[in-house]
This record gives structure tokens, sequence and C-alpha cells, in this order.
């Protein structure tokens, strides 16, 4: 063989290693993102659909999901570092905003638009009526949190004082709260679906109420991150943000039955009737956004309910912890 054939295939051998090389380079080149979701619930269906869909690949992401119980938990998982994306209710930006926080939390993508929570009653009560709650037992959610001020503000609207008219437990962690109901602690309870299904057919309880209806619209659940992190990975806040509103299309243009399909791994000890029933109730409700834009209605909406519980100490504007450009490409991408 001749110097110039092997020069030739010298060359070749380094175009097919280059080009070897390249391709595995994309293989690996895909962002990782680590979620951290408040609670596993079907009312974050959009989000599970994302993943089984494929739809955050699409955008070039590999996430990592993990619940972290309880929005206190969540919001420490993201300032520490822990998590890049937090999937909790927009009140804990707000939390943070009050504190001065140097590095403020931002919310970028709305997933969910109205209060989750059904009001369970232990017995049936046949024609429901707000007033049979006065002088009862009422196992509560965390004192701050979202489930608890969106129940407190419907309670107050209905001519119910929370702490004079009830007898109202809150020291019971989130992840126990179904549990403790089950076990005999309270007559009535605010739950997330699929467990106030389940009690349902099981007996434990009776859902009675929405707290989702009654409350209104709210940025109840939201994806948000630290500024930082936007200001060193905008391009993957927006491929995060572009992949979650095709979720909330696909959820919107399919029947309940094949969002509980899709959602069915998430939920493994769970029934697929169960599903179908819990997904049927969020869209009935209008409980998933449609759009990742917060809007200033509902944001004034939520200030509203935070001031009625006591926990906001002046007004802070949407621009402050919020940005919607995110959303608003989203939207135009999908056109």
């Amino acid at each position: 063989m001749s110097f110039r054939k092997y020069e030739v295939l010298a060359i070749g051998l380094v175009v097919l290693l280059v080009s070897m090389l390249s391709g595995c380079g994309n293989g690996s080149t895909a962002q990782k993102v680590r979620i951290g979701e408040v609670t596993r619930s079907v009312f974050y269906a959009p989000q599970y659909v994302a993943l089984e869909k494929g739809f955050f690949k699409e955008e070039g992401l590999e996430v990592e999901l993990q619940t972290t119980a309880g929005g206190d938990k969540t919001m420490t998982a993201l300032l520490s570092g822990a998590i890049d994306v937090a999937l909790v209710g927009a009140e804990t930006s707000i939390y943070v905003y009050q504190q001065g926080a140097e590095d403020p939390v931002i919310n970028f993508a709305q997933l969910t638009q109205t209060d989750g929570t059904f009001l369970v009653a232990r017995e049936e009560t046949g024609d429901f009526d707000w007033n049979k709650l006065k002088g009862s037992t009422f196992l509560g959610q965390r004192k701050g949190g979202m489930p608890q001020m969106a129940g407190e503000f419907t309670l107050k609207k209905h001519g119910i004082d929370p702490q004079g008219d009830l007898e109202l437990i809150q020291n019971i962690e989130f992840a126990n709260i179904a549990a403790a109901f089950a076990s005999g602690t309270g007559q009535y309870v605010q739950l997330f679906e699929p467990q106030a299904s389940i009690f349902e057919r099981e007996g434990k309880g009776h859902v009675i109420a929405s707290f989702g209806t009654e409350s209104g619209q709210l940025p109840y659940t939201v994806f948000m991150t630290k500024q930082s992190y936007i200001a060193k990975h905008g391009d993957t806040v927006q491929k995060f943000t572009n992949a979650v509103h095709k979720a909330q299309i696909w959820v919107r243009d399919h029947s309940p039955e094949e969002t509980a399909k899709t959602i069915a791994p998430y939920f493994k000890d769970t029934d697929e009737d169960i599903l179908v029933s819990s997904v049927k109730r969020y869209l009935e409700q209008g409980s998933y956004a449609e759009s990742p834009v917060l809007h200033e209605a509902a944001w004034n909406n939520l200030l509203d309910v935070m001031d009625s519980a006591g926990e906001l100490k002046s007004r802070v504007e949407l621009d402050q912890v919020a940005d919607n450009s995110f959303g608003e490409k989203a939207l135009q991408s999908a056109e």
C-alpha cells in the first residue's frame, strides 16, 4: 500500500472518530434539570404527561423528579441548591421576597390555576350547608400554606371564623394528614386527589365541596427557580416552559381516560378508575392551566387570600417575583 493510501486511510479514520465522538456528545449534551414537587398528586397531571410523552426530551432536557413533601421543605431544597426548579405554591416565592432575599425566587410557568383540595366529610351530610361545619373538628393544612389559606378564605366567605367557629387542627405533617383522618382524627378534612376519591371508594369520607371552585382562580402551583439560575440558564428555562406548555395542550385535548393512562406510572398503587375520576374532577373545575403565563387578576386574588390569612406583609407586584417572558414565548412557539 502506498504512502498516499495510508494517508487517505488515516484521514478517514480521524473523520470517523470525530463523527463518533460528536455523536456521543450530542447524546450527552441534554441539560439536566432537577425538579422538586411539593407533593405527588393528580393535580400535577400535566407535569407527568410532559415526562411520559417525552416533551422535556424533545427540548433537549434530562429531567429528574423528586417529591419534597411540603412547601417549606421544597423551598429549602431550592434555596440550598439541592434542586434547580420547584413545583410549589406561588406564595412561597412571596415569603422569600418578603424576607429580603438577595437571590429571589422567580415564578416562570404556571401549572395549576385553582386550589386543588376538596372538603371531605367523615359522614354523608345530605344537602350540604357550610354552616354545618360550625362547632366541628376540622383537620386543616399547614399554616401559611396555600391549601390552608384558600380553605380559610372560603370559610370566611361563608361566614365561618376558622379560628373561632371550628376546632382547627394544624399540627400534623402534610404527608400524614390523610392517614390522620383515616385513623379517626377530625370530622372534616381538606384533601387533594387522588386521596379524596380513594376515601370515597373505601367509605372513609365523602367529597361535599371544592375549595378550588369556591376560592376562584389563583396561580396555585407554579414552576419557579432562583433568579441566579435564570441568569445562567435562561435557555434551559425557556425549553422547560415550552415542554410544560406542550403538556398543558395535550391534557386539554385528550380525555380523562387518556390522561389517566399516561400518568399511571406515577401512581402505581392507585387504580386507573380512581385516576380517571380525579383527572375528570380537575378538568371540570378548570384546575389545569392551559397557559404557563401568570395573570394579574389571579395574582391579585392570591394576594387577597394571603392578606385574609394574615400572611402578607405588603402587596407584592407580579413582575417583582414572576417572569412571564418564558410563558409568552412558549405560547408563540405553539402557534
